[in-house]
């Protein structure tokens, strides 16, 4: 997996890619302690909340700023936004207020709605062979988990000598260390597009997406994944802190635990994704998170929590970490950013959807109850998956226009006769 970072332009990205996904995680178990200091035992809904405004951002906003920055050089575009992102972040240790905390997510998470999918669309060009980009992706995966794991052990090291608001310096850094990496690399520029309308660029990739029959199973496992997830995110402070009273860095340990769960099963991956297709690895990661969310039910105390989190980190890895494979032959390189804009946006629309319903199903209705709500919602992702994406699930799709040649090519839309996978 490691060779792909021979490729130096690929090394200095995932590097940029990394630090800044530390610096993230350290906002992470951050923003949960304020809310935990503003909000006492609401402090799920506050974050469920908070959550669903970056939720918001994110649907909102990708495809808009795609659309804008395709023809921009790619370059200028992500340091432009790694800066905006560090200014934003320098502003949250001095919040007092829980509607503070709304607003400057909202600025925070606007930025990364443009900067993500700019991010994950350069990928692909930078290393076109699909086998080095699996790598890639697995690696990318890996920089998810080392935050998740190592963000947490680093933020209950430094409780131990300072306040959690000096945590989010860690994300001032974080951003500014991105911004250089991003500026010591030369990208490819966006590929030559035909001039097309705002609404046109817009909501190209929404229809190339929900055209495509594997894309339409993609959705319904980020359904999934976005169930389980919302139950580690919001609620992981309320079950340690909350209910079972433990100090702060028991929260850190426990998320540390599902980021190493998710480790795991990324480093695994790339050797299974040799042998077995995209579409039962990642019903079978969807699997896993309906049974393990089930189990949930039946959970009372700390140790199992964290082998539960790990179980659930390694199975939400496995549902997820394909996800770019699918959006890569699913278009031509013109139709990318647009691809991954609205893969970006509909899966967070899901995020939309759990992170505030977890929330408040947490306050409400208690731990057991939410479980079994969230566990029912990856049932039918999978049910959905398993009944939208076909089994015999062709790379590419061979057509014939209206002229009487015959083309074969993963997908295209053209303007004046679209040619939609059956």
């Amino acid at each position: 997996m490691l060779s792909v970072l021979r490729h130096r332009t690929y090394r200095h990205l995932f590097g940029a890619q990394a630090i800044a996904l530390i610096g993230t995680g350290l906002a992470t178990v951050a923003l949960s302690l304020l809310a935990f200091e503003l909000a006492g035992q609401d402090a799920g809904l506050v974050l469920g909340t908070a959550l669903a405004i970056k939720m918001v951002a994110y649907v909102g906003i990708a495809p808009i700023a795609t659309a804008m920055a395709q023809r921009l050089p790619r370059r200028r575009v992500l340091v432009s936004l790694d800066l905006l992102r560090a200014a934003v972040a320098l502003s949250l240790p001095f919040v007092t207020q829980i509607w503070q905390i709304y607003a400057l997510i909202f600025l925070l998470q606007a930025a990364s709605a443009a900067f993500t999918p700019t991010f994950q669309a350069t990928i692909p060009d930078v290393l076109p062979d699909e086998q080095e980009y699996t790598k890639a992706l697995s690696l990318s995966r890996l920089a998810y988990d080392l935050e998740s794991l190592l963000s947490p052990m680093l933020a209950a090291a430094l409780l131990g000598v300072m306040s959690f608001h000096a945590l989010f310096g860690g994300t001032v850094l974080g951003f500014l260390a991105s911004a250089l990496l991003v500026v010591s690399v030369t990208l490819p520029g966006p590929e030559p597009v035909e001039r097309r309308s705002l609404h046109e660029r817009t909501t190209r990739g929404l229809r190339i997406y929900l055209a495509t029959p594997r894309l339409r199973g993609l959705l319904a496992i980020s359904f999934g994944v976005a169930a389980a997830g919302a139950m580690v995110f919001v609620n992981t402070v309320v079950l340690v802190q909350a209910q079972w009273g433990l100090p702060q860095n028991a929260l850190a340990l426990a998320l540390a635990s599902f980021g190493a769960g998710s480790m795991v099963a990324a480093l695994g991956l790339p050797r299974l994704l040799e042998r077995w297709p995209d579409r039962p690895v990642m019903l079978g990661g969807i699997a896993m998170l309906c049974g393990l969310m089930a189990t949930g039910m039946w959970l009372t105390s700390y140790p199992p929590l964290l082998l539960l989190w790990f179980l659930v980190g390694a199975a939400y890895a496995t549902a997820q970490t394909p996800s770019g494979r699918l959006l890569r032959r699913s278009a031509h390189p013109t139709d990318r950013p647009a691809l991954f804009a609205a893969q970006f946006a509909l899966s967070h629309a899901c995020w939309l959807l759990f992170y505030p319903l977890a929330g408040w199903a947490g306050a409400h209705w208690g731990m057991r109850t939410t479980f079994a709500v969230l566990a029912s919602a990856v049932l039918l992702a999978l049910c959905v998956a398993w009944r939208v994406w076909p089994a015999d699930d062709p790379e590419v799709i061979e057509h014939d226009h209206d002229d009487g040649t015959h083309h074969a090519h993963a997908f295209r839309i053209d303007d004046q006769h679209p040619h939609w996978p059956s």
